[in-house]
Parts: structure tokens; C-alpha cells; sequence
């Protein structure tokens, strides 16, 4: 089904897609596809990969999702992590049988670090937002990723030398005062953080740059994406997204620099979910689907529902530049759902929505304004939900999942295999 490729997992919607409980199957031994390493190629603490098998349930973070099959894991230089919840969530996989987790963990020493005083200058822009909040996390991975492109921000790497990552943290500090002058938010006095990171630096193994190919040498890769395509910082509605590149291009390029081949898994369900605020075309408060492990977030906002929108699917397999196969998930839910054939628009009807040129957060808005303006044309949905999605979106169809635990997935032979 694969060959010989690495594995490359994105959700092509808003996020919640199932990334996490599809990484989990295919590092599971039923999957029999000797994975050697999950490398995070993007986003940080704020992912929420919500696994169940044989009765384990967890939600991956900054883990990765194989590690119920004690599967490594590499953060790459592209994550932002925050080592004060890697302790937490190893102490939760510990709880679940997991032995030493911190033994799995493998982490990039170019990696930023997002701390407390990030996600304290987060909340503190988005209650400033009010009714005009974009919907983020308020972890700091926005703010992680801003400070770094005008300052010599922490890195993974700093916490092996204490006396930088002290200074680091002292700018840090300075340069988020005036905004945080006065506000609820509050975080750990800089002497715990120095004392914290050094201690993660002693649990974990920091490595020197890219060693990829040392991981790819003893098995295949499964790159675990997280957020949604939707949400790309470039790609995703202008201004609801993330600071992140969700879209593989960090993975592909970390796999040409040592000449290995990769197989894009686009995710979807066969419906649309949205975290928060930002354009929903076929939302439909009608819709009745329990969800046990997505509600309202505080800062995240509400957990939203709709019917199938292939044309953002497609949207999102082309900003994508193309995928492999496809992962549909959820597909025990369809009872309700219907399928949008395009958008009534001011300018017409609307049966596709053009990439534009990377980068153009003019285009992305014009994007946004469209789908907060579009009223969906929805059909009815095909009994075959695999071969419809297989037809509207030009991929194959190669996972299905008809519930939540590992045991509901199905590797699936495509019709034109």
C-alpha cells in the first residue's frame, strides 16, 4: 500500500480531524509497518490528539501519537516546545503503563521554547480581542513564533547552558512587561523556569542538528502534522490561523535533504468540525454528534459542527500540492450529514476555491470573506462515503475508521488500486 515511503500525516480541515488516533494505528503492530520514530513537523503544545486503544485513552500534546506502541518520538526543529507540559504529559503516559516515557523523546536543539511568559502575553492579546478573538489556544505558540523573528529567542538548546537561557528569559520578560503590566495573567518567577528547563535538559535526549537519516536508517517515519490545513498560516483563513505551516513543506524538505521518499495521508472526517471562530460554510447548529473529547475552550471557543465540504477538502489537498491517500474518520457518524456541491454567492455560484500564490495574506482574507458571505448548496450524502470522497477529491481512499479506538480502523483497497 505505502511501499517503501515514510508517511506523512496532515489534516486537511480546521483541526480534529483524527490525526493522532490514525498516527496511533499506524504505529500499532496490526498496521506490521516497523516504524521507527513519529516526528513532529510543526505546531507545539497546543495539539490535542486524542487516542483510545484497548481501553487507554490519551490526548497526544507534544508526544507523539505512537507512543502507546513505544514508538519514539522526534521533535524537529520545527515544533515549539514547552517543556513544563512534556513533564505533565509524561506523567500521564507513566500513569497509562507507559514506562519512563522521557526515554522515547528525542528533541531538536534548534527548537524555540514556549514558555509560561508567552502564553501569559497570549491570553493577554486575545482578552484584549474580546468578541474579536481569532480562536487561539493560549498556550503562546502565536507568540513563541513572533518574538523569534525580531529577538534571540529561547531555544531547546539554551537549556543546557543556564546562564543564556537566563538571559534569554530576562529579554523575554522585558519585552512582554508593558503588555502584561497590570493583567490577571501570571507566570513562574525566571529562577523556577532556568531550574525546569535545565532539569528537562538532563531527562531527555537534545540532539545536534537533523539526524533524521540516523531514525530513517532503522525503519520507516511517520511525520504526525498538527492543527488543520485549514488553519495554515499562509494557506488558512486570514486572520483565524495558526503561527505554523501545517501543510507538508517542512516535512518534504526534511526528507529530500536526506533523499527519502514520502506518501502524503490527508485526514478528514466525513464531516467538518471548526475549533472556535473563523468562516464555516455548511455549519449547522442542527447537528447532533456526541463528542467526548472536544468542548469549549475558554480561549479556544466553541467546538463546531458541519456537513461535508469538499471544496475545502480540495482547497486543502491543493494547497497540499497534491496528496497520496486519504484517512476518513468517523464515518459511524453520517446519519445527519449531507455534502455541500458549492456556494451561493453574492458573485455567483462558487464550486472551487483557487490556492493563489503562496504567502498572500491578501488573498487569504478575500478567502475569508467569501466563505463568512457563502450559503452552502447541500445534497444529499452517497451510502459509499469512501468511493464519493475517492471521485470529489482524486485520491484513494486507504484508512477508514467507523468509530474512536484502534480496533475501528480498517486499511482499505482502493477500487483503482
Amino acid at each position: 500500500m505505502f511501499g517503501d515511503n515514510h508517511l506523512i500525516v496532515v489534516d486537511l480541515g480546521f483541526g480534529d480531524a483524527g490525526k493522532g488516533a490514525t498516527v496511533d494505528w499506524l504505529c500499532s503492530p496490526a498496521a506490521g509497518l516497523d516504524v521507527a520514530a513519529v516526528v513532529r513537523f510543526n505546531g507545539g503544545a497546543q495539539a490535542a490528539h486524542n487516542v483510545l486503544a484497548h481501553g487507554r485513552h490519551h490526548t497526544f500534546r507534544q508526544f507523539g501519537s505512537g507512543t502507546l506502541s513505544r514508538v519514539p518520538t522526534l521533535l524537529s526543529r520545527h515544533m515549539l516546545v514547552e517543556p513544563l507540559a512534556l513533564a505533565s504529559e509524561a506523567r500521564e503516559l507513566a500513569a497509562l503503563g507507559i514506562a519512563d516515557p522521557l526515554s522515547l523523546l528525542y528533541v531538536d536543539e534548534r527548537a524555540l521554547l514556549t514558555t509560561p511568559i508567552h502564553g501569559a502575553a497570549n491570553r493577554c492579546r486575545e482578552d484584549a480581542r474580546g468578541t474579536s478573538r481569532h480562536g487561539s489556544c493560549g498556550i503562546g505558540i502565536g507568540e513563541t513564533a513572533s518574538y523569534a523573528l525580531d529577538h534571540d529567542a529561547p531555544r531547546v538548546a539554551d537549556c543546557l547552558r543556564p546562564e543564556v537561557l537566563r538571559r534569554k528569559l530576562i529579554a523575554l520578560e522585558e519585552h512582554y512587561a508593558p503588555l502584561l503590566a497590570g493583567s490577571r495573567h501570571r507566570y513562574d518567577p525566571i529562577d523556577d523556569l532556568v531550574e525546569a528547563y535545565t532539569a528537562f535538559a538532563r531527562a531527555v535526549a537534545i540532539l545536534p542538528g537533523d539526524q533524521l537519516a540516523a531514525f530513517a536508517n532503522t525503519g520507516r517515519l511517520v511525520f504526525e502534522g498538527a492543527q488543520g490545513v485549514l488553519l495554515d498560516e499562509w494557506r488558512g483563513m486570514h486572520p483565524y490561523t495558526t503561527w505554523s505551516t501545517v501543510e507538508p513543506r517542512n516535512a518534504h524538505a526534511m526528507l529530500a535533504r536526506i533523499g527519502a521518499p514520502g506518501y502524503v495521508l490527508g485526514v478528514t472526517r466525513a464531516y467538518m468540525t471548526r475549533h472556535g471562530a473563523g468562516p464555516f460554510p455548511t455549519e449547522d447548529p442542527a447537528l447532533s454528534i456526541p463528542e467526548r473529547h472536544n468542548g469549549t475552550g475558554e480561549y479556544q471557543g466553541a467546538f463546531r459542527l458541519g456537513h461535508l465540504d469538499p471544496l475545502l477538502l480540495r482547497y486543502a489537498i491543493d494547497a497540499c500540492e497534491g496528496i497520496d491517500g486519504l484517512a476518513v474518520n468517523h464515518l459511524d457518524a453520517v446519519g445527519e450529514i449531507r455534502t455541500a456541491t458549492g456556494y451561493l454567492t453574492e458573485e455567483g455560484c462558487v464550486d472551487r476555491l483557487e490556492c493563489g500564490v503562496w504567502q498572500d495574506l491578501e488573498h487569504q482574507q478575500a478567502l475569508t470573506d467569501l466563505l463568512n458571505a457563502a450559503t452552502p448548496a447541500l445534497t444529499d450524502l452517497p451510502d459509499d462515503v469512501p468511493a464519493y470522497l475517492e471521485a470529489e477529491l482524486g485520491a484513494p481512499v486507504v484508512l477508514t475508521a467507523h468509530g474512536p479506538d484502534r480496533a475501528d480502523r480498517t486499511l482499505r483497497i482502493p477500487a483503482q488500486a
